[in-house]
Formats: C-alpha cells, structure tokens, sequence
C-alpha cells in the first residue's frame, strides 16, 4: 500500500487513504479561509475554545479549537444551507469525513462541495483529522491526537449548541470518502444513537482481511505521518478489543435501522497505480461488508463504477439525495 501523496497533485481529487507529510503544513494554511483574528478568551464548552474563526464567507463558516484531546489546534468548515441567517428553521446535519493527504478544506477547495448541497436544506460539517484514521491511538510520541474524542464528544455537541439542528438520531448523517468512509463507518456503528444515515465512498469496511492489511495501513501511515512512531492499533501486538469494536465487518449488528450507501472503483486507474492498489482492498472489503449485511437481512445501497480512487461526485449527488430521504426534514 502506498504511504505517501500524490506529489504531483496535493489535495487533488484523487486521495490516498493515507496521510503523508504535507498535511502538517494544513494549519498554516488556513489564511486561505479567514484573517487572522484575535483569539476568544472564554472558553464554548464542551472541552473546545475558540482560537480563531470566520463568519463571514457567505454559507461557509470556518472555525479552529484548542482542545486538550489534541496537541495542535484543529479546524472545521461548517458548510450552511442557503438563507440560513434569516430562516428560523433547524435543519439536518451530514458530518463529511475527508481521507488520507487531506485536511478540513478538502470538500470545499477541491471538490465543489458549496455548489454540490446548493439549495439543500442540509448542514455540512467538515472537521481536520490529519491522518489519525478517526481513532484514540494506542499510542503516540506528539502529544494527544485524540480524534475520535474530538469529533464525537466535543464537536458534535458543539455545532449542536450553536447551529440550529436536531439534536436526535434523525437529525444527523456521517459520510465519508477514503479514510473517512472507514471513519463514517466507524462512527456509525460505535455511536450507534447518533447516525440514521451512514455513507462510504470508497472507504474501507474490513480491518483483518487479507491477514490485516488495513490495519497494518493505519498503524504504518498513523506512524509515520501523524504520531510520530506510534500507533492507533499497537505494534506489533495489535489491540485486539480496539481493532474488534472499530471494524465494521465485526459489528454488522449495528447498522440495523440505518440507511447505508457504499460505493467503489472496480478497474485500474490508467495514471496512478497506487490510486489502483488502494481501491483494490476497498472493493474487496466492501463486498465482504455487503454480503454481511445480506446475511443479517439488513437494507443497504451500493455502486461499483469503473475507475480507481477518487471521490465521485455524481454518486455523492445520488447519496445525498438518499439522506435527505432519510433524515428529518428542515423546518
């Protein structure tokens, strides 16, 4: 598996599951959203202070924490519906989950995420999580990369206390692509009160195949790019109980009474072989994944198209549309 980017397209559309080291660099980009702004003194609660923000980029807002859950300070776009101000509505919520060589601008920066939720009544958060694979490491040598605290146990009651939202299982959708449809994934089943919509776009969906691949793929890539040696499973001793609750083809019995969406590539990508091995071992654990599910009798959609791994935006316009069947509708 491949353990570096793209070189000759950083934060292109096709994304690796893995991070690489560019994505250190992420915090000091984000001049390209807001001035600098003078820090909040007062803290918001739910172990989150502002450190820097701006409201005032039309329906995205953008927003970076200090958090004792990690060492650096992350950032989050929240993507809102068009007349948000003035309505009085709440609305439903999709946590969109980037993948490896990526970061927080991701969906809006290169792929037209304002233009592909135009007139939907639907709020898109979009928060960093580096290449820490949406988990609490077994162990790391660069101080707390806490992700998965961060996004379940401060964000998400964050953007609930100040958006209005529906704070309810209906109200709320996780999707993802690469790293972030395993995330989505993970999510879902773990916090299974909090998703009625779950969505993989070439996301893995299997840890132990193929004599654990994938999770020898997080415990390399985590390593080397966001903890500096160490691990989110354990070397070379995995974890066996964290692997067990964060493998979704282990946890079949938590996706009942969920709207799933999976999708994936099934041919070779004529430029970039790597982009090719990547979605190989995607495919194959998905179709492990939809083949449980069968099994347990659970509903579920999915897509396999030609091509290799990229987000595809023509089937993340086909699963909005089926979460916005899902979810409670704005009002």
């Amino acid at each position: 598996m491949n353990f570096t980017p793209d070189g000759a397209r950083p934060l292109s559309r096709r994304r690796l599951l893995t991070g690489a080291a560019g994505v250190a660099a992420a915090g000091a980009l984000a001049g390209a959203f807001s001035a600098p702004l003078a820090a909040q003194a007062a803290g918001d609660g739910h172990g989150l202070r502002i450190v820097d923000r701006n409201e005032n980029t039309g329906r995205l807002q953008y927003y970076r924490f200090a958090t004792d859950a990690i060492a650096w300070d992350p950032a989050v776009n929240v993507l809102l519906p068009d007349g948000y101000p003035t309505s009085n509505k709440r609305y439903p919520v999709l946590y969109l989950l980037h993948g490896g060589n990526a970061d927080f601008r991701t969906f809006h920066m290169y792929e037209n995420i304002i233009n592909l939720t135009a007139g939907r009544e639907i709020i898109v958060v979009m928060p960093d999580a580096a290449t820490g694979w949406y988990s609490n490491p077994v162990s790391s040598n660069t101080g707390p990369r806490n992700w998965e605290t961060f996004h379940m146990a401060q964000l998400l009651p964050w953007i609930e206390q100040n958006f209005r939202t529906f704070p309810e299982y209906n109200g709320r959708a996780v999707a993802g692509f690469s790293m972030g449809g395993f995330g989505a994934l993970k999510y879902a089943a773990k916090y299974y009160g909090h998703f009625c919509s779950v969505s993989s776009h070439s996301g893995p969906a299997s840890l132990r195949r193929d004599l654990g691949l994938v999770v020898h793929w997080a415990n390399l890539s985590s390593a080397a790019v966001e903890l500096g040696g160490g691990t989110v499973y354990g070397a070379p001793l995995w974890n066996e109980a964290r692997v067990n609750a964060d493998n979704p083809v282990q946890r079949i019995g938590s996706y009942h009474n969920k709207r799933i969406f999976l999708a994936a590539g099934t041919s070779p990508d004529p430029v970039n072989w790597f982009d090719t091995v990547n979605e190989t071992q995607v495919l194959a654990g998905q179709r492990e994944f939809r083949a449980a599910l069968g099994q347990a009798g659970i509903p579920h959609e999915w897509r396999e198209v030609p091509g290799g791994h990229y987000f595809r935006h023509e089937l993340f316009v086909q699963d909005l549309n089926g979460m916005l069947g899902r979810l409670r509708r704005a009002g």
